[in-house]
C-alpha cells in the first residue's frame, strides 16, 4: 500500500494521538448513530469537556480542551475542522477490551467513511467464540472488507503464528487498519486492496466478513450492500469464500437481513449455495431488530425488521453428511 508523503505524515500523527489516548487510559464504547444523536442533543453536551467528548462523542470543543501538541498533531493529520461552534475532530477512537480503534467521525456522511459500531462488537464476539472452540490451528486467514480492522486484529492477536490479511476496497480503511494494528502492537497482518477476494491469492483456514448490508440511496461504500435490499455483497462474499476455503476451513459471515412478511430471503439463498455434504453450516439470528430507523428509508416499505445474523460454514469434503442448523 503506497502512501504519499502527506499521508504518511498524517498517519504518523494519528498514531501519535492514539498512543497519547492509550497512555491516558482512554475508553469509549461506540453506540448507534441514533443513540449518539440523542446524547449529543442534551443541553449539557453542546461542548466537549474531555477526551471522550472530543474523540468519542465528536462534540465541538474550545482550544483549551486539548494541549498545543495535540492540536498540532490533529492539524498534521488533517482531522481538525473549525466552524462557528468551535473545533471538531473528523475521526473517533473507540475501544473493545484493550484494543483502541480509529474510525470515522460522527456523523458518517462521507462516501469513504470507515465504520465501527455495535455491529463491530457483535462481529468480534462471533470471532472470539469461534477461535475458542476451534481445534485446527489457523495458518492463513483473511478479513474481507476489514474497515477498522477489528476482525484481522482479533485473529492475528489470537494466532500470532498465522498470516492474516486485511482487505478492503476503501484506501482509508486500509490506512486506519494499519494504524490500529500498530496501536495494538500486532505485526502479522498484511494489508491489501481487494474487491472481496479478487485481489489476493491462496486458500484460507478462516475467512471473516462484516459487510455493509443496507440499501443506501447514496451508495456509500461503508453502508451500501447492493441488490434489492442490501444483501448482494453478503451473497458475493459467500460465493467467493466457498471457493477459497482450505479443508477444514471456516467462513464466519456477520451481516444484516431484511425480513419481509416473515421470510428471510438471505437464508433461502444460503440454502441454495450450501447444498452438498461438503458444507457444514450454522445460521442464527444474533439480534432480531437492528437499525429500525432504516425502515423509513426508500425501498424498505415492505420490510418488517432488519435482523443481525451469523453464518458459519466449514468445508469438510470427506464427512459425507449434511449438517445444517438454523436457530
Amino acid at each position: 500500500m503506497l502512501l504519499s508523503a502527506g499521508q504518511r505524515a498524517a498517519d504518523l500523527a494519528l498514531l501519535h494521538l492514539g498512543r497519547r489516548l492509550q497512555a491516558d487510559g482512554y475508553r469509549f464504547t461506540c453506540v448507534t448513530p441514533a443513540t449518539q444523536a440523542r446524547n449529543n442533543a442534551r443541553s449539557d453536551a453542546q461542548q466537549a469537556h474531555s477526551m471522550r467528548d472530543v474523540f468519542g462523542w465528536n462534540r465541538p470543543f474550545a482550544e483549551q480542551v486539548l494541549s498545543a501538541d495535540e492540536l498540532a498533531q490533529m492539524d498534521v493529520a488533517a482531522i481538525l475542522t473549525r466552524d462557528g461552534a468551535g473545533m471538531r475532530s473528523r475521526v473517533r477512537w473507540s475501544t473493545l477490551d484493550d484494543l483502541l480503534l480509529l474510525h470515522s467521525g460522527y456523523p458518517t456522511e462521507d462516501s469513504d467513511a470507515v465504520f465501527f459500531g455495535p455491529d463491530s462488537y457483535r462481529f468480534a464476539q462471533l470471532i472470539r467464540d469461534h477461535l475458542q472452540q476451534r481445534y485446527l490451528p489457523v495458518q492463513q486467514a483473511v478479513d474481507i472488507g476489514c474497515g477498522s480492522g477489528i476482525g484481522a486484529l482479533l485473529i492475528a492477536r489470537a494466532a500470532r503464528h498465522a498470516q492474516v490479511t486485511a482487505v478492503d476496497i476503501n484506501p482509508k480503511a486500509l490506512r486506519y487498519t494499519a494504524i490500529n494494528a500498530a496501536l495494538a502492537g500486532i505485526d502479522n497482518i498484511a494489508i491489501e486492496h481487494s474487491d472481496v477476494l479478487a485481489g489476493i491469492t491462496g486458500n484460507f483456514d478462516l475467512i471473516v466478513a462484516n459487510p455493509p448490508y443496507m440499501l443506501d440511496a447514496r451508495e456509500r461504500t461503508y453502508r451500501h450492500g447492493g441488490g434489492a435490499l442490501g444483501a448482494a455483497l453478503s451473497l458475493r462474499i459467500l460465493e467467493q469464500s466457498l471457493r477459497r476455503l482450505s479443508v477444514g476451513g471456516t467462513l464466519l459471515l456477520y451481516t444484516g437481513v431484511a425480513i419481509v412478511e416473515g421470510h428471510d430471503r438471505f437464508l433461502q439463498a444460503c440454502r441454495s449455495s450450501l447444498q452438498g455434504p461438503q458444507w457444514q453450516w450454522h445460521y442464527r439470528e444474533l439480534d432480531p431488530d437492528v437499525f429500525g430507523e432504516q425502515l423509513l428509508e426508500p425501498g424498505y416499505d415492505q420490510v418488517e425488521r432488519i435482523a443481525a445474523v451469523a453464518l458459519s460454514v466449514t468445508y469438510t469434503p470427506h464427512t459425507g453428511a449434511d449438517d445444517e442448523r438454523v436457530v
